[in-house]
This record gives structure tokens, C-alpha cells and sequence, in this order.
């Protein structure tokens, strides 16, 4: 198995509760000098404490496995803006906010989450008309998404 599969299985096997998810597991680096960062969320987000908790208990467990070899760094960290939604329960904490979508033949959308469903998310996307933008209802199928990130909003 590997080595990012296994830290996901170790992370999500201590998680608090069904609250938490593991967003992703990303390893750079070779042998010795690897860094792991694991992407930990929740959906009444998380804390500084909670990815202490979760970094300790995981660095435990693969000492006591000796499952990496030699040196390497182990972070936990909440996602940040900056990283792609990557889940539909990443897309359900985030209705209401104003996401930019990027779908998989290159078109670009913005706009604000209105719902997630099974197949599909809702946004009241923005078109400009003229001198002004108005808002249209528009389903986004998840296959059809490359990337999506939440807009940072100073209102």
C-alpha cells in the first residue's frame, strides 16, 4: 500500500468523530527527507488543537509501524482557501459563500452556492448583461468540475 493511502487510513482511524474528514494527502520528497501534509476538515471547521491532536497521534503510529523510512516531516493542517474543494461535503460547509469554478472544458464560472445534491451543485452564477451583473440559477454537475475554490469575501 502506499505510503499516502496508509497515512489516510491511519488519520482517518483517529479522527474524534464522524464530524471530521481527512480533505487529502499530499507526499513530496524522497526518502529520508519526505514531507507529508495531511489536509484535515470538519464541518464546523477545525482547529489549531485538533490538528496538534490529530499530528501526534499520527507520528505515534508510524513510529511504532516504522512505516517511513528515515527522516521525514508529518504535517496536519485545515485545507486553507488557497486548496481546491475536493469533496461534496467540502461543497455542503461552503453554501452561501461565493465560489469560482473552473469545469473541465475550460470555462470559467462565479458565483454563489446556493445547494449541493447527489450529482450536482447549484450556484447563482454571475453573467454580465450590459452595464451590470446579474445572477442566473445554474446546476454544475461534479463530473464536469476541474477545480473549484471559495472566493475570499471582505463584506
Amino acid at each position: 500500500m502506499e505510503i499516502t493511502s496508509q497515512l489516510k487510513t491511519i488519520a482517518e482511524s483517529f479522527l474524534k468523530d464522524d464530524s471530521y474528514f481527512i480533505v487529502d494527502v499530499i507526499s513530496k520528497g524522497v526518502s529520508g527527507r519526505a514531507k507529508h501534509l495531511i489536509l484535515l476538515d470538519g464541518d464546523n471547521g477545525v482547529n489549531i488543537d485538533d490538528c496538534a491532536s490529530l499530528s501526534r497521534q499520527i507520528a505515534a503510529e508510524v513510529e511504532a509501524e516504522d512505516l517511513i523510512e528515515g527522516a521525514f516531516i508529518l504535517e496536519v493542517s485545515s485545507p486553507g482557501l488557497d486548496h481546491p474543494l475536493a469533496s461534496k461535503r467540502q461543497f455542503a460547509k461552503n453554501v452561501g459563500r461565493k465560489l469560482k469554478v473552473r469545469l473541465q472544458d475550460g470555462t470559467m464560472l462565479q458565483g454563489k452556492l446556493e445547494s449541493v445534491e447527489d450529482e450536482a451543485l447549484e450556484i447563482l452564477k454571475e453573467v454580465k448583461e450590459k452595464k451590470k451583473i446579474v445572477t442566473e440559477k445554474t446546476s454544475i454537475l461534479f463530473d464536469s468540475i476541474d477545480k473549484a475554490n471559495v472566493l475570499v469575501s471582505f463584506n
